[in-house]
């Protein structure tokens, strides 16, 4: 008996569909899983839908379960939540996380997936992938009592970056983007927000994520002297242009990059699996729900990947619904 499945593959820069798969067979220390949610983290995955991935990053961007090649035809994501159905015994039933793309049922290695604890919701779980990048960040950024932050660029990432800055003691943590609608996320999320033009300046520590050449400009300007601006923005195969004249030197300010690919070298005693446990922990607080902004089921991701990519639809996670209607047709022989 064979497991089938649906898949969302983009077939080439701006066009998608679903196909029907066949699940290999689960074999020893493998585990089938049936997904309940998938995210669409807006930033990467529209860019990889736009086909703005340059070729010499074709290697590093790849997805852990990725199938086929930048630009396309490629199934990527990497926000799944989903039950084990088959599996060993100390994961039968239980709901998981994994870095799989939008696919109704997949099997993968027991090892690939972390158990969500039960204070997690499963439509919350979703945001594993982008809290861990924050979660990492922070490792990177080290941030200290009393330090005046401010994250540029209210996207997926810096709304997560935030929301766990708002636990540190002491700090002066703003939201700062060039939406207003992104202040109820920010108050949502128990920081503060400003448009760019109002941020409050003299930060020790900026987290830039508007993947803009304008807000890493302002960031700079936000900086107190030898304040650093951490680069969480990755602008795909676009160039951007910094002022680094006037008083960067003499201020003797520092930008510094971080990205989730690997495990910060701060933290030198953690894993990959240790991190992605620590950002399902944090997910127990329901203030994060604010980052999920949308949703729809699956069958509907042709249409609404083009419109997220576009910015018909204003986003940050858009969250995916699996039904039966999405698995039809379960097995066969």
């Amino acid at each position: 008996m064979k497991h089938t499945a649906r898949a969302f593959w983009i077939d080439s820069p701006g066009r998608g569909g679903i196909r029907d798969v066949t699940l290999p067979e689960r074999g020893e220390g493998e585990v089938l899983v049936r997904t309940l949610y998938s995210g669409v983290s807006r930033g990467t995955e529209t860019l990889v839908f736009r086909g703005g991935v340059p070729v010499s990053q074709h290697t590093a961007m790849r997805a852990p379960f990725q199938e086929g090649d930048f630009p396309g035809p490629v199934k990527y994501g990497y926000l799944n939540v989903g039950v084990v159905e088959e599996g060993p015994e100390e994961l039968a039933g239980r709901t998981v996380f994994c870095l799989y793309p939008h696919q109704s049922r997949y099997v993968v290695p027991a090892r690939a997936v972390t158990p969500v604890p039960d204070t997690v919701p499963a439509e919350r779980a979703v945001l594993a992938g982008t809290v861990e990048t924050a979660v990492n960040a922070l490792w990177d950024a080290a941030p200290l009592v009393g330090d005046r932050i401010a994250v540029v660029g209210g996207g997926m990432v810096g709304c997560s970056v935030a929301a766990l800055l708002a636990r540190f003691p002491g700090v002066r943590v703003q939201l700062v983007d060039a939406d207003p609608s992104r202040a109820a996320i920010a108050k949502a999320l128990g920081v503060g927000f400003a448009t760019p033009a109002d941020a409050e300046g003299e930060c020790d520590l900026v987290v830039h994520a508007s993947a803009t050449e304008q807000g890493l400009a302002r960031s700079l300007e936000l900086l107190t002297a030898e304040g650093t601006v951490l680069e969480l923005s990755w602008y795909g195969d676009r160039r951007i242009s910094l002022p680094l004249g006037e008083a960067f030197h003499s201020r003797r300010l520092v930008i510094r990059s971080s990205q989730v690919g690997t495990v910060s070298p701060a933290r030198p005693n953690r894993t990959y699996a240790d991190r992605l446990a620590v950002a399902l922990d944090l997910l127990a607080d329901p203030a994060l729900d604010a980052l999920v902004t949308g949703e729809s089921g699956f069958e509907e991701l042709p249409d609404v990947l083009p419109r997220l990519a576009s910015g018909e639809i204003p986003a940050l996670c858009h969250r995916v619904r699996y039904d039966e209607s999405s698995d039809p047709y379960d097995e066969s022989d």
